[in-house]
């Protein structure tokens, strides 16, 4: 039976605003798009259809740099939640949790993370910081400012290491280039990245083993999913690069194809999840997230990133996981709706008590 609950479906509409995406030298003077970004477009209809089977009425609204136009709409529409699906402004990624902000500043309870888990989380520099501090594995790691220097005398990482964007998601800059095996290697790359992107950089270990994805729905894991590069020609690092994720052609997006559930012993099974909730509640967040983990040979989990708000299209690892779990499409969205529907009918009581 349908609720008369208002949901507000929020996201933003795609934006390219880096040169290429997907960490490599372009081929041609053609501007490459952000298909992390535009490929939920695709998902909308999905996602409204989805809502609809639970909630009698379903309203969405591309979030742009005109805030006060936004902030108008959502008021006019008055949400009893917003489904937030936003994840940057006019392409820039750090604006994500400033959109979670205005929900709060407006009074509205809307789905995921809150603002400063999204902050927090986007900086991977902050992030291992706080998984360290609850003495959470995270691969050894330094930062290298945007046109700054590293000596080779006081780079103290073991090969290969692993050059990422420091504030960017959805695998953006990350290429079979990302990972290199000597000290010239790393300068070139850090060349790349900060002419292309013209960000800060974290340079970590590579861990070399098997990776895993780990949602958390509310207090609890999801069937574990595991990357497999099965296929993958030898020669080039067994990465999730931003190919793999997006670029159906590609020789990366063919040969990462995730197994879930994944096939781990009990004890190891057992590691991860606990690991993985450690790494939630640490990073503060809520309703959903998903962990990315890599084991070491010796079957030690390490925490790569922690994922709040992450995809959950349907054929994303999480929606994957969700059915492994015995969940529908309508089931996952109803489910996190709830958890902010849950919040707000809590907000009510405690205004009339």
């Amino acid at each position: 039976m349908k609720t008369n609950s208002k949901i507000l479906v929020c996201y933003n509409s795609p934006v390219s605003i880096f040169p290429v995406y997907n960490g490599k030298p372009e081929k041609s003077s053609l501007r490459s798009k952000d298909l992390s970004e535009s490929g939920f477009t695709k998902e909308l209809g999905i996602i409204t259809r989805s809502l609809k089977e639970n909630f009698l009425i379903v309203e969405s609204l591309p979030i742009s740099g005109n805030i006060e136009n936004s902030i108008a709409k959502i008021t006019e529409f008055n949400p009893d939640v917003i489904f937030n699906f936003v994840e940057s402004i006019e392409g820039i990624a750090s604006y994500e949790y400033c959109i979670a902000g205005i929900y709060e500043l407006l009074g509205y309870q809307y789905t995921g993370n809150i603002p400063s888990c999204l902050g927090n989380c986007l900086n991977k520099e902050r992030t291992k910081n706080i998984l360290r501090s609850f003495g959470i594995n995270t691969p050894k790691s330094l930062i290298v400012r945007n046109k700054g220097n590293v000596e080779e005398a006081k780079f103290n990482l073991k090969f290969p290491v692993i050059l990422k964007l420091l504030n960017e998601d959805a695998s953006i800059g990350i290429s079979e280039f990302s990972v290199v095996n000597d000290f010239n290697s790393v300068k070139e790359r850090l060349k790349f990245l900060f002419n292309t992107y013209k960000q800060d950089v974290i340079i970590e270990e590579y861990i070399t083993g098997r990776e895993l994805n780990v949602a958390v729905l509310g207090a609890n894991t999801l069937p574990i999913s595991e990357i497999k590069f099965t296929g993958l020609p030898k020669g080039l690092p067994k990465i999730v690069t931003y190919d793999g994720k997006w670029i159906e052609d590609s020789v990366y997006y063919q040969n990462t194809k995730p197994s879930c559930p994944a096939k781990i012993s009990p004890v190891v099974k057992a590691k991860v999840e606990k690991i993985a909730i450690a790494a939630f509640q640490a990073m503060n967040c809520r309703d959903y997230a998903r962990v990315d983990i890599r084991l070491s040979k010796n079957n030690v989990p390490y925490v790569i990133e922690v994922n709040p708000n992450p995809d959950i299209s349907t054929d994303s690892g999480f929606a994957r996981a969700a059915s492994a779990e015995g969940l529908t499409y309508s089931d996952l969205l109803f489910t996190i709706t709830n958890f902010a529907l849950a919040r707000k009918l809590n907000d009510t009581k405690t205004k009339a008590s």
